[in-house]
This record gives structure tokens, sequence and C-alpha cells, in this order.
């Protein structure tokens, strides 16, 4: 069997990433830092394995979709080394979009819940996949082919800049130079974007660069103040083999069938994960907006406190 460059650079990374992986949980079981649990770990394999199959059946169909759009390509980049830079930025930016609509649109949530459904987080949580993303991810990348970028080339950058986003699935803290943290995604973002926190939540989607998030308002700085708790903010009581896919589609579907009217129906369907139609339940937007209003009303308190306590003592100096 012949293997073509990429082939060779694939399986290469993937093998550093599990390497990877194993030093982290030998460093974890050493350190008793309990970042791995047996059954977590191998419901993360388990996820992973259904993503794979799932990609398989669906292979042929994404290649002849990308190769079919890719015959009324607008434009054709002739140098290798802009080529790939653009299809690189194109593609993570895309994966942004994505990923972002994951986190915005009830139903796409439904798929991507599976990724945030741990309450651990190290490198195998990378593999927690979104089960069925392989069925729609495809549309999302049409746009590359139209640019004159091949099915092949897309695919691969794909590769790449998942890898690349399984890396930062960590609690170790690594520290990087300021103006790589401010171009490019690092563990202390990602583990942002996989917190219950209401500051955290729908924070942090880039894979590769954290700049779509700076420029669209996505982006979260990880605070002291506020340590990441990993999850959702509400567990799934059954996380067995079915469960752990399913629970958001079934709780849709019950939402969906005592919304009162047709639109109300569709609104929890394309609506934010936490939108209801009488107010019972909130979408992380109002949330953070009314914990920052909160934060701000205790700040007030505390400085007028602190105004009462000068004056007081003034009071007291000049009386003395």
């Amino acid at each position: 069997m012949k293997y073509t460059g990429s082939d060779i650079s694939v399986i290469g990374l993937f093998s550093f990433v599990i390497v990877l992986t194993l030093v982290e949980m030998y460093f974890s079981y050493q350190h008793d830092r309990k970042l791995y649990t047996k059954r977590d770990t191998w419901t993360n394999i388990y996820l992973m394995t259904a993503a794979v199959v799932i990609n398989l059946g669906t292979k042929t169909f994404t290649f002849f979709l990308l190769a079919y759009c890719y015959q009324f390509r607008l434009f054709q980049i002739s140098n290798v080394w802009v080529y790939w830079i653009v299809l690189i930025l194109a593609q993570d930016f895309l994966y942004w979009f994505l990923h972002t609509v994951g986190h915005y649109v009830r139903f796409f949530w439904a798929m991507h819940v599976t990724h945030h459904s741990s309450e651990h987080f190290n490198l195998t949580t990378g593999f927690r996949s979104t089960v069925f993303e392989p069925l729609y991810r495809v549309f999302f990348y049409l746009p590359l082919a139209f640019m004159g970028f091949t099915a092949v080339d897309i695919l691969f950058a794909y590769l790449v800049t998942q890898i690349y986003g399984n890396l930062v699935h960590t609690q170790y803290n690594i520290k990087f130079p300021k103006w790589y943290e401010y171009i490019f995604v690092t563990p202390s973002h990602h583990r942002v974007h996989h917190a219950s926190n209401v500051r955290y939540l729908d924070k942090n989607m880039g894979m590769v660069l954290i700049l779509w998030d700076r420029w669209f308002g996505t982006f979260q700085a990880e605070l002291p103040e506020d340590k990441v708790k990993y999850g959702l903010t509400t567990q799934p009581t059954d996380t067995g083999p079915v469960n752990i896919i399913f629970h958001e589609f079934i709780a849709l579907t019950a939402d969906v069938k005592k919304a009162p009217t047709f639109m109300d129906k569709v609104k929890y369907i394309f609506n934010p994960p936490g939108w209801s139609h009488d107010g019972s339940t909130k979408i992380a937007k109002i949330m953070q907006q009314e914990l920052l209003e909160e934060e701000k009303m205790k700040y007030e308190e505390l400085q007028h406190q602190k105004v009462k306590g000068l004056n007081d003592r003034g009071e007291l100096s000049s009386t003395g």
C-alpha cells in the first residue's frame, strides 16, 4: 500500500496526539490530579468511535460534493504558499462559524452537546466528538471549493486544524508569549469554552485562531476569581451510551410538544439553548447580562461602603 505525503503527515500528527495523551494520563495518575476517570475516558473513546463510523459512512458523499462544487470555482490561487495559508485561514474561520451555530441554534446544539457533556477536561475530551457533525459539516465548507480548493486539500486542512484543536484540551498551565495568546487558541482559552460557569458560556469558539472570537465578540479570558467548572449547566442523569448522544434531542422534543403555538415550536428548534416561550429558562446572553448587572451593583455597594467608611473615620478624627 502506497502512502502519500498527506497520509504520512496525518498519521504522524495523530500518533503525536496519542503519545501526548498517554503522557498526560501518566502524570495525572502519578500526581493524583484526577484529570481522568475510567468511565469518562471510555465514554470519550465510544463517542469518537461513533463519529468515526459516521465520518467513514459519509466520506464518499463529502468528497463528491466538494469535488463537484470545485468545478464551479470562482478563482484559483497558483502560489502554493498563498494557497495553503488562505485555505487554513478560511477553513478555520468557517469552523468558527460552524462551531458558533452549534452553540446558538438549539437543533445543532442537540448534536454538539455531547462534546461538552464531560465534567472532566483532558486530552481525551478532544476525542469526545460531536457524533452527527459529519452529516452537515461539509455544507459549511462548500465555500472553500468555490474558492478553488480541492476536496483532498480541504479535508487535509480540516484534519490538521482538528489535531491542533485536540492539543488544547488540557488543564496543565502552559505559558505562551502574549502575542501567541492574542492570535492563537491556547488551553486556557479552551478551558473557558468547556466551562459551565455563566460568564464562560458560548465563548472562545475558535479551533486554531482566537482572533475570530476577539473580532466577533465571543472572546472571554479565563479569570482566577471565576474558577472553571466543566460540563453542562444541567448534567444528564443518565450517561449511558444512548442517552449521552440523544438526551438533548429528547429534551428538545419535549419542549416542542409543550409549545403553545407553531411559531413557539419553531423558536425552540432554532433559537439558542435556554430559550423558552414562558421565560422559565433563559439563554446564556441574558444570564450573562444579569451576572454583569449583579456584579456592578456589588461593586457600587462596595465603593459606597468604602466612601462611608472614609467619611466616618473623618468625622471621628475631627471630633476627637
